[in-house]
């Protein structure tokens, strides 16, 4: 993996998990948890997603839009798990 794509993949990251922490009322984790909750929600949109026939296009806009699909999935999951 290359420095630049790391840079990327931290920015839509700290992007996506800044939103899902929006979207989901507030159950952000800070600026260095947000960086991870987006990061593992890019992840997972990126292995969810196209088995379910969606597909993820290219572009900065697309990913940090999938990756918050993701974070906030896995935000809600989290949130499933702290109840229980």
């Amino acid at each position: 993996m290359e420095f630049s794509s790391l840079l990327a993949m931290i920015f839509i990251g700290a992007i996506a998990g800044w939103l899902s922490g929006k979207i989901m009322e507030g159950r952000g984790f800070g600026l260095f948890g947000n960086i991870i909750v987006g990061v593992v929600g890019a992840f997972l949109a990126g292995t969810v997603f196209p088995a379910l026939g969606f597909s993820v296009g290219g572009g900065l806009v697309s990913s940090i839009f999938f990756a918050t699909i993701g974070a906030v999935i896995l935000l809600f999951l989290i949130g499933l798990v702290r109840r229980g």
